[in-house]
């Protein structure tokens, strides 16, 4: 009974549009920084090495380099001190947790690029904005617009 209460209690305060990330990816988190009576939005860039806890407990932990010196911070998922998360870049990863990246410097921290998989809708958008350069001005931009029709219409 008390566990239904919790989550019904945890439902008003998760938020619900988070941006989808996950270990290796980079990412930019938007933290809202409150200094007297003014608010500003600071961005902190780094690679998420962690993900824990569920729910409103959920936290991540993102890692960066500054002047040589690692940094790490640990972000509340559904805080309302983080304005958003952006993913930057995705990293194809083996592991749940990136701790063995504290230990590496330079170079070895990179982590391998994931490669994206592009649908047939997305390629026949490409080719679209590849429209012959023979079409100039509205005839040109006419083009386009078909083009993308006959790929939304695909989908």
């Amino acid at each position: 009974m008390s566990q239904k209460i919790m989550e019904l209690v945890e439902k008003t305060s998760m938020k619900k549009d988070v941006a989808h990330f996950e270990i290796g990816d980079t990412v930019n988190v938007h933290c809202r920084i409150i200094e007297g009576d003014k608010e500003r939005i600071q961005v902190f860039t780094g690679v998420v090495i962690a993900r824990s806890g569920s729910g409103t407990r959920e936290m991540f932990t993102v890692r960066r380099i500054v002047q040589g010196e690692g940094v790490e911070r640990k972000f509340p998922l559904h805080s309302p001190r983080v304005a958003k998360i952006e993913v930057a870049r995705s990293a194809r990863v083996r592991r749940a947790k990136l701790y063995f990246l504290r230990d590496r410097v330079g170079k070895a921290t990179r982590l391998v690029q994931r490669q994206v998989v592009k649908s047939e809708a997305a390629l026949k958008a490409e080719a679209a904005d590849k429209a012959p350069k023979k079409l100039r001005g509205k005839a040109r931009t006419k083009a386009k617009a078909a083009a993308a029709a006959a790929a939304a219409k695909a989908e």
